[in-house]
């Protein structure tokens, strides 16, 4: 497995690996890798010749008073298991390679006005940035996200057809530890009781997909489902919603595919987690 720091070595990488016909697979990370990675990577490995794995912290994603210098790292455990699974690269630039006094920017309308981007406002443009950077880097045949972050998956599908990048863009299942928390690198934040604390989500989310099959309304699904959060003393509601899976838009009743999905404060750390229903 190699390993580069800049776009230069990396792009020779590709040239020489397109001219073998290879196809390649690309698997963005902001590192602290865990299962759910390692799922996304393992697919990769499935179904490309070459896996590259890029590993690197994006500064333009994280708003004023967030959690940029905390977020976690670990960069040779992340080699480890890149390697363990077969990744072909690790693409691992410090923030002045990718971004040398930056004055274009990509962002997205609509589909980034809700749900995180709502309380997240520059978020999204930092993704579709770094993103859109990667792709023209790495030019992979296929990307791979976890459906745990589904708006920033439905956003990097329209940006990808708006922008007429030539790639697939694939999801996969969110994975959970057995008690059903979804895997974050941010569960690391989490003391001991707030552990314990954040399976509020999880819950909430089983009875969502409860009240969803039984056919209920937006409000009937959500307002049980802000109960189980509110019920937990250490939890602070950011949102929970139900939107168009295509537009990402509020829906009162559910008549097209849609995302339940919600972000939730357990102390100082911000955990997300979604269901997709499909009509």
């Amino acid at each position: 497995m190699k390993v580069t720091t800049t776009v230069l070595e990396t792009r020779q990488l590709v040239k020489e690996w397109k001219k073998e016909g290879k196809s390649i697979g690309l698997v963005p990370t902001m590192g602290f890798l865990h299962e759910g990675h390692a799922s996304l990577i393992a697919r990769a490995r499935k179904e490309n010749d070459i896996v590259v794995v890029s590993d690197f912290v994006n500064p333009t994603q994280f708003g004023p008073n967030e959690d940029l210098e905390a977020y976690p790292r670990d960069f040779e455990r992340d080699s480890a298991l890149c390697e363990s699974l077969g990744a072909d690269l690790i693409f691992h630039p410090e923030p002045e390679e990718m971004y040398h006094d930056p004055c274009a920017f990509v962002s997205i309308d609509t589909l980034s006005e809700t749900l995180c981007g709502k309380t997240r406002p520059i978020h999204f443009k930092g993704v579709c940035t770094v993103v859109s950077k990667l792709f023209h880097i790495v030019a992979p045949d296929r990307a791979y996200f976890g459906q745990k972050d589904a708006q920033q998956l439905a956003i990097i599908k329209k940006m990808v057809l708006d922008l007429n990048f030539d790639l697939e863009v694939i999801g996969c299942p969110i994975v959970r530890e057995e008690d059903g928390l979804a895997k974050s690198s941010r569960n690391t934040y989490l003391s001991q009781e707030e552990r314990k604390a954040a399976l509020c989500l999880s819950k909430a989310v089983k009875k969502g997909q409860e009240l969803i099959q039984a056919g209920c309304s937006a409000e009937a699904v959500l307002a049980p489902m802000r109960a189980i959060i509110e019920a937990e003393p250490l939890a602070k509601i950011d949102y929970v919603s139900m939107v168009d899976a295509l537009t990402m838009q509020p829906v009162e009743n559910v008549e097209k595919d849609v995302l339940v999905a919600m972000a939730v404060y357990i102390g100082k750390t911000r955990l997300i987690d979604n269901f997709s229903y499909e009509v």
